[in-house]
């Protein structure tokens, strides 16, 4: 490469070319203009008697001064010439590129696919190998391992299959693929890393290093990614908790809790202080609302990191209490519910009541402190309940030693045992350690939990099987059965201080967490001990995909110890009657941006290279004046005309000379203008052609940069699936500025409602409402799943906002689609429209008649549409769907193709002439 910033040459050897110009100026100036015909009457030998004064039969000296400067432009556009050019690989060795492609990359990726294209475009032009090496384990299994040597071409490919994992980066791997690479010559290396220390960011960089320059890139702080760590249970409340690498400056992140159908439960705002890494906040919500929540995540940041999947241990579960006796108001000490009470009050919901009472609502355990032989309803009742998947924990007490019914997990002898006091040899027995196989297998056991008295089982063949907790002699202390798809559990000493003092230690509570968690709770999960199977497992980008074939099945106690990797990625695990959820982060997961590189290494961030290749902007200009001088040449030749050029026109032919350079000029302009990003560069006339040479979908501008680029990247993507499936040629689409651009132009306009958005003045509500009575159609979107009842409750900000926003605006009275209107046919049948998340309701203005051919003018929904449609310009998806995956954006890009059909085509899938096909379709 020749040349130094600001400007290069990509091929300086073709800039010899230019030596050539001398002998095409010659050769040009000698030849002379072609033959001209002319009519020849006899007459016309008369004239020319008196010669007239002659030029040279050459070039003229405009027409070779241009001819000139097309060859010159060629020539300069061949040598490649670069604005702003990168740095020069160093070194005579490959390019070495090593890749961080795990978790903490998802965030920022297609800036690292954009560095690594331009890396290799630079490889390319000085003709050098490539070498890639990823990080991140390989999703098959297979041992981290460096390519070999391969060209630009054949990296460009790999890197294009290249997608960010959902388990942490093992440099260590990484680190022993680097030490067997041999290089031959001094090689230029590029580290992409993700900004984070593990311990061996020192020694990697060091072999890096070692090939020759390192040239390291990371995040910048604020880029870094962020980690939603496990909520803790507080009382009825969540605290939902995260982590960031950085620690400067204050910063406010949005978590959003959805459940198992997409609707969203509820958002939190959670704020990091200045110097702070951890923040956290309270969730308070209604048990019934906590308990629908599956799955929290933050807002507008697509990796696994920042996804928790929840399942049945994060839900407080609803117990009912009952007692076998009064409860004793004066004492409370001394009664059976007491202690029961304040070891379950931190992590369920309690009631209390009669038996029969309690059945009547949603529970997961009913507990029976010392209560003997059921009556017969009551038994019958309780047995059907517990054969439907609830479970039933009893106490021991005296009155189930003096006798009791069949609802018991094991026979029991008559009486009770007494250990320890005057009547007896025995003392006070303490507890075993548990069973593997028992639920609380790993419980440490306090020496002083001593226990009294307890009724005793009968023998039997499989009363080891049934056993949960024994005593030190091998007595049962804890037994359950289970009874049709629940459980009954028999605790054979008291609830209280009566019998043992197990209720005063903290054992008993994680003996009653345990518990409760091996119940069927109120979704249908029951607790087993066999190894889990994937169900559905996280990507790179936190979206729920079907399991890969490498994923193993996981056992219950390996959940919170498994090593998240290709065996055991993120995800949930089980089956429809158990599902648990396996999570990226964890409360001991570090975020710490690494600081330790060796000296020498460059260190820059992540940033949209600043080269300009002006290669086509030269070619552009050359075709623009090849086609001037192909005009200009028709000219002199007279093929332009019926008369030949007289001489007295060249005058003449040099004024049309500068006008065709002053056109070119122009639409070398235009085209330019083309391809600037930004359309604050065009003028107002400009945008109205842009919008009226195509048909477009447009966006209102909102003024928040992360709402307007996932706006532009849905439409951008919903424009794909149109040109990919439909008639419909689209061109990009368009954002629009309700108080500066004209409207009128778009069929759809997409309005996504956010609180920052300002009111609209006088002007805008009138133009808005001239596009809405002319046929325009407005998509309100609230971007958060809710239902119909909610949507129009106002229970919101964005609702709130939407109410402020369409103040002054002519908008009919709203109904939800109904099931055989028109949009539900007007390309795809379907009769729910989700987008990045499911079960909102989508709402439509009413319309009077044949106005606007009966398309309603006004569309409000809530499922974040544009989530679900945005694509990056590689195509990739860039926001998760949730619950639904990948199925889910299938049916959201097809309910945005039936809106905008509908807007477009109005109702004639209405008219009965289509009944018949209709009906074919659905088999009816």
């Amino acid at each position: 490469m020749l040349g130094s910033a600001p400007f290069a040459f990509a091929q300086p050897w073709l800039l010899a070319a230019l030596l050539a110009l001398p002998a095409l100026w010659w050769l040009l100036r000698v030849t002379p203009p072609s033959p001209r015909s002319l009519r020849f009457p006899a007459i016309r030998l008369l004239f020319g008697l008196t010669p007239p004064e002659e030029t040279p039969a050459r070039t003229p000296l405009w027409l070779l001064i241009l001819r000139l400067t097309i060859a010159g432009l060629i020539i300069l556009a061949l040598a490649q010439p670069l604005l702003n050019p990168a740095a020069k690989l160093t070194g005579s060795g490959p390019l070495i590129v090593a890749i961080d492609d795990d978790w903490s990359a998802a965030r920022q990726w297609n800036a690292r696919l954009q560095v690594l294209d331009d890396l290799l475009a630079q490889a390319e032009r000085e003709e050098r190998t490539v070498v890639l090496l990823t990080t991140a384990s390989p999703a098959t299994g297979e041992p981290v391992a460096a390519s070999g040597l391969l060209t630009a071409s054949e990296a460009r490919q790999r890197a294009q299959a290249l997608t960010p994992k959902p388990w942490p980066a093992d440099r260590a791997a990484a680190l022993t693929a680097l030490q067997s690479l041999e290089i031959e010559g001094s090689a230029h290396a590029v580290w992409l890393s993700n900004g984070l220390e593990d311990g061996r960011v020192a020694a990697f960089a060091a072999r890096l290093q070692s090939f020759g320059r390192l040239d390291v890139l990371r995040d910048s702080e604020g880029a870094l990614p962020r980690l939603l760590l496990p909520p803790e249970s507080e009382g009825l409340a969540l605290i939902v908790r995260l982590r960031r690498a950085g620690s400067q400056g204050e910063e406010t992140a949005t978590v959003l809790a959805t459940a198992d159908d997409g609707r969203l439960v509820a958002s939190l705002p959670v704020t990091f202080q200045p110097g702070e890494t951890d923040a956290g906040a309270r969730l308070d919500l209604p048990i019934e609302l906590r308990n629908r929540i599956a799955r929290l995540g933050i807002e507008e940041e697509a990796q696994v990191g920042a996804t928790q999947l929840l399942d049945e241990r994060w839900r407080r579960r609803p117990v009912g209490l009952v007692a076998g006796g009064p409860t004793n108001e004066a004492q409370p000490l001394l009664s059976e519910l007491y202690y029961l009470e304040r070891a379950l009050e931190p992590f369920t919901e309690l009631r209390r009541g009669e038996i029969l009472e309690l059945l009547k609502q949603s529970l997961a355990v009913i507990a029976l402190a010392d209560v003997g032989a059921l009556p017969e309803p009551e038994l019958n009742e309780l047995t059907a309940w517990v054969e439907d998947g609830g479970m039933l924990l009893r106490f021991a007490g005296p009155r189930i030693a003096d006798g009791t019914d069949t609802l018991l997990p094991v026979s029991l002898r008559g009486g009770g045992r007494t250990l320890g006091g005057v009547l007896t040899w025995d003392s006070p027995a303490r507890l075993a350690p548990f069973d593997p196989d028992s639920p609380f297998t790993g419980l440490p056991i306090p020496d002083d939990v001593l226990i009294n008295s307890q009724v005793l089982a009968e023998p039997s063949l499989d009363l080891g099987d049934k056993t949960w907790a024994r005593l030190t002699d091998g007595t049962p202390l804890v037994t359950a059965e289970r009874r049709g798809e629940g459980w009954v559990v028999l605790v054979h000493t008291t609830a209280n201080t009566a019998w043992s003092n197990l209720a005063l230690s903290g054992l008993f509570v994680e003996m009653l967490r345990r518990t409760v968690a091996a119940s069927q709770g109120v979704t249908g999960d029951s607790g087993e001990s066999r190894d889990l199977p994937p169900i559905e497992t996280l990507d790179g980008f936190g979206r729920l995909v079907p399991p890969a074939a490498t994923t193993l099945a996981i056992g219950p106690e390996e959940l919170e110890d498994a090593r998240i990797g290709p065996r055991h990625p993120p995800g949930y695990y089980g089956s429809d009657s158990l599902r648990r959820a396996h999570n990226l982060a964890t409360a001991d997961t570090a975020l710490t941006p690494f600081s330790n590189l060796p000296p020498g290494v460059g260190q820059a961030f992540y940033a949209k290279s600043g080269e300009i290749d002006l290669k086509p902007w030269l070619l552009t200009a050359a075709l623009l004046l090849a086609l001037a001088d192909l005009l200009i040449s028709l000219l002199l030749r007279g093929l332009l005309g019926k008369d030949t050029l007289r001489p007295d026109l060249r005058g003449g032919t040099t004024a049309l000379l500068l006008a065709a350079l002053l056109s070119g000029t122009v639409l070398l302009a235009l085209a330019g203008a083309a391809l600037a990003q930004e359309r604050g560069d065009l003028g107002r006339d400009r945008f109205a052609l842009e919008a009226t040479l195509e048909t477009r979908l447009a966006y209102v501008r909102t003024g928040v940069p992360a709402i307007d680029d996932v706006s532009r990247a849905g439409l951008f993507g919903l424009t794909r699936m149109l040109e990919r499936r439909t008639s419909v040629e689209p061109g990009a689409p368009m954002e629009v500025d309700l108080g500066d651009d004209d409207i009128a132009f778009f069929p759809l306009l997409y309005w996504p409602i956010t609180p920052e958005q300002r009111s609209l003045d006088e002007a805008a509500r009138r133009k808005l409402n001239l596009y809405l009575t002319n046929g325009g159609t407005i998509l309100f979107d609230l971007r958060e799943s809710s239902s119909g009842a909610q949507l129009l409750g106002r229970s919101s900000r964005n609702s709130a906002a939407l109410r402020r926003l369409t103040e002054g605006l002519e908008i009919p009275p709203l109904v939800t689609v109904p099931p055989d209107h028109v949009l539900t046919k007007s390309f795809y049948l379907m009769q729910d429209f989700p987008g990045r998340f499911s079960g909102g309701a989508l709402w439509l203005g009413t319309t009077e008649g044949r106005v606007n051919d009966g398309v309603a003018s006004v569309m409000v929904g809530s499922n974040d549409w544009a989530g679900a449609w945005a694509i990056s310009e590689f195509g990739r998806p860039l926001y998760a769907v949730v619950p639904g995956g990948e199925r889910q954006r299938e049916l959201a890009y097809r309910a945005g193709v039936n809106m905008v059909m509908y807007a477009l085509t109005g109702n004639y899938k209405a008219d009965q002439v289509h009944v018949p096909f209709i009906l074919e379709r659905l088999g009816q």
